[in-house]
């Protein structure tokens, strides 16, 4: 086992954290990639041999200096590569690591739904699931022609590969993350466009302040309507330009939704994604010597200085604007 899978129990949106923990890991191996918002991949290959000590000996090292530390517990699976500790990771609990040792990796994956390999989508899983491959153990024991056939060339040689626990993946250092998403769930079927409203309201705050907590800018915006027949409808935005100001993000999305032209829509779940993001300090704002605009980006500023000092909970999405 030379991969670890960590992720790190932190508060909703506190991403503000992460880098801190990231360099946390690199004491121990400068191969580490962040999985924003709370997790991270670390390669222990090295570290293995200049600590003296076992994958499974460092992780334990780890979960306590993060806890005395930064007052932070964590979940940790490890496996010989990336795809096999992110699986790990899923039946690890806080104060134990689930391990997959090299020999048990084909028993580790063959009792689980081909659901669970990362890259299986629902309708991948779907078509296999009707002809018997439910499994990953009657994945990897099909014929490469039968899958191919299934799945198309490519995709059923990799999902082979993948089943017979072959793992190409690679923990690529400072890997940049592209994407931010959150999603308001109904406690029931909700008709109300006002609620609606204020649920993209929540949602938008919330993403502004988690790109301005890790300084990045968002250049489109994505929005994600799922309904009662659990269908859904994706539509998205390329921004006028890059920000993480709560106010534009709020528009965009009102703007979004007011697209689609829902009439009596009975919606389970709005989530917004915040896509192709940069470092802020690359961004340009065209300025618009609009007061209110000013005023309400010194708010933001004031309620992010509150957060990071008090915690996420310190200005609730929503409070801002209205």
């Amino acid at each position: 086992m030379t991969v670890l899978c960590v992720r790190f129990l932190l508060p909703p949106m506190y991403e503000a954290a992460l880098p801190r923990l990231l360099g946390l890991l690199e004491e121990f191996t400068p191969v580490v990639q962040a999985l924003p918002p709370d997790g991270a991949l670390a390669d222990l290959r090295g570290a293995e041999r200049y600590f003296g000590r076992t994958a499974l000996e460092l992780a334990s090292v780890i979960r306590v200096r993060a806890l005395a530390l930064h007052g932070v517990d964590c979940v940790i699976g490890a496996g010989p590569g990336p795809m096999l500790a992110r699986m790990a990771l899923r039946d690890a609990r806080p104060g134990l690591t689930r391990a997959v040792p090299e020999d048990e990796v084909r028993e580790f994956l063959a009792g689980r739904p081909v659901a669970a390999l990362p890259g299986v989508g629902a309708r991948t899983a779907r078509t296999l699931c009707e002809y018997g491959l439910d499994t990953l153990g009657r994945v990897a024991a099909a014929p490469l022609s039968t899958l191919q056939r299934l799945i198309g060339a490519r995709a059923g040689r990799e999902l082979r590969e993948k089943a017979n626990g072959v793992d190409r993946g690679r923990v690529v250092p400072n890997a940049v993350f592209r994407s931010l998403a959150t999603e308001r769930p109904f406690t029931r079927d909700e008709l109300d466009p006002g609620r609606h409203r204020r649920a993209l309201l929540s949602a938008a705050e919330e993403l502004g302040a988690r790109l301005r907590a890790v300084d990045k800018v968002c250049r489109s915006l994505t929005l994600t309507v799922r309904y009662a027949d659990r269908s859904a409808t994706t539509r998205t935005r390329t921004l006028p330009e890059p920000t993480a100001h709560s106010a534009a993000l709020v528009g965009a999305a009102y703007g979004l939704y007011e697209a689609l032209g829902l009439q009596r829509a009975r919606v389970r779940v709005i989530a917004l994604r915040a896509e192709g993001l940069d470092p802020a300090e690359q961004a340009s704002h065209q300025l618009t010597f609009d007061p209110v605009d000013e005023k309400v980006r010194r708010l933001e500023e004031v309620a992010d200085r509150a957060r990071a000092k008090f915690g996420p909970r310190a200005v609730m999405p929503g409070t801002l604007a209205a």
